[in-house]
């Protein structure tokens, strides 16, 4: 599954994305924030090496579901999970090297 391009404005319920299986990355943040757009690029060199990562990139928001369950607080908020359980978190990341090292671990 390559790396999303948009963010979803209906992001899966919290059980669904518990029921996941193997490693996925949770992106929390919005189109027009520009910390999301910074990471961008960093994402896009760490998905070249991980191209089969599952990546489910949600729109997040005041009230939305997901992201108040994850405790998201600032944007981009990285979530890197294994079997539905959260493995570490990145928040605002400028460079690919942090990304990827979370990758690694959860790949």
């Amino acid at each position: 599954m390559p790396m999303m391009d948009q963010y979803l404005s209906d992001a899966p319920p919290r059980e669904e994305i518990d029921a996941l299986r193997g490693p996925a990355l949770l992106e929390f943040g919005t189109d027009w924030c520009g910390y999301c757009q910074r990471a961008q690029p960093a994402l896009e060199e760490a998905f070249a090496r991980y191209p089969n990562l599952r990546h489910i990139k949600v729109e997040d928001g005041s009230g939305r579901p997901l992201g108040r369950s994850f405790r998201v607080k600032l944007w981009p908020t990285l979530v890197f999970l294994r079997d539905g359980r959260e493995v570490s978190r990145l928040v605002r990341p400028v460079d690919a090297a942090p990304i990827l090292e979370a990758m690694a671990s959860i790949a």
